[in-house]
């Protein structure tokens, strides 16, 4: 993974409920757990955009219901600073679904895309419209 080149703030918990934004199936995603956190003892691990997730899929296609996928965060709702002193936040908290080698499973990308996110993973670059 490459460095990101903003300060990005972590805004989402483990258990935090974030809407899936590719065409994968999946509507609502809930995190379990954020692969590369390391922090002090007893806090609670935390992330934000750029971040790659262990999530369950809460609602959507039946086949995807139920079972641990991976997602990468492409937009929270917690604004962030860039280093050309502009402040970044969306409208709502969003993940698209990949799989281990962080290829998307969906096609297109529905909404904007930080471009800290493409910086990191050019594969998601490629199927997204919008990136800010």
């Amino acid at each position: 993974m490459k460095a990101i080149s903003a300060k990005v703030v972590k805004a989402l918990n483990s258990g935090s409920i974030l809407n899936c934004a590719d065409n994968s199936g999946a509507k609502k995603v809930q995190i379990i757990s954020f692969k590369t956190y390391k922090g002090r003892k007893r806090r609670y691990p935390r992330g934000g955009v750029g971040d790659v997730v262990t999530c369950v899929v809460k609602k959507g296609v039946f086949k995807l219901r139920h079972k641990i996928q991976y997602g990468v965060i492409i937009r929270q709702k917690k604004e962030y600073r860039r280093k050309n002193g502009i402040r970044v936040c969306f409208e709502d908290n969003a993940l698209i679904l990949v799989d281990k080698k962080i290829n998307p499973i969906g096609s297109e990308i529905k909404g904007p895309v930080a471009k800290e996110v493409v910086e990191r993973f050019l594969q998601i670059g490629k199927i997204s419209s919008i990136v800010v």
